[in-house]
């Protein structure tokens, strides 16, 4: 397995009624999360994103679709995940995205265990990452009540 590069993309997903759509794991269950993905090399990261949630969910947005939320975030890296990285890596440099979709689009998992679109409230009570929270609180737009 080759070793990550500890720069990715973080893609919040949302649809027509501000939910979030979050993805199980399927390395750690209690473990809900957007879609993210590292950046490979020759990518700039509206590519990484693009690409990795046609992987992950099946759905293929167009770079109009995708929002670049212009944040990025700086994390030490789950010790159980770090021998995945270069030798002596503990920090990712993380790019947030977010689009919305429509729920009634079909999703096709490919690296998760389930799926399930939360209002914001839900949806943050749930997600494991900070940085993933931070971006939901950010920039998901508020439900009209």
């Amino acid at each position: 397995m080759a070793l990550k590069r500890p720069e990715s993309v973080l893609v919040v997903l949302y649809d027509e009624h501000h939910r979030v759509l979050l993805l199980q794991r399927d390395d750690d269950p209690d473990f809900w999360q957007s879609v993210t993905g590292t950046i490979e090399v020759g990518e700039v990261p509206a590519e990484t994103a693009i690409r990795e949630v046609a992987e992950e969910t099946g759905i293929a947005l167009s770079m109009k679709q995708l929002k670049d939320c212009q944040h990025i975030n700086r994390y030490l890296i789950r010790k159980r995940w770090l021998h995945r990285y270069p030798a002596g890596t503990r920090f990712n440099t993380e790019h947030v995205f977010c689009a919305q979709v429509s729920c009634e689009h079909p999703l096709l998992l490919t690296e998760h265990l389930a799926y399930k679109w939360e209002h914001k409230p839900q949806a943050l009570a749930q997600l494991w990452s900070p940085s993933n929270r931070l971006a939901v609180e950010a920039f998901v737009p508020r439900r009209r009540t």
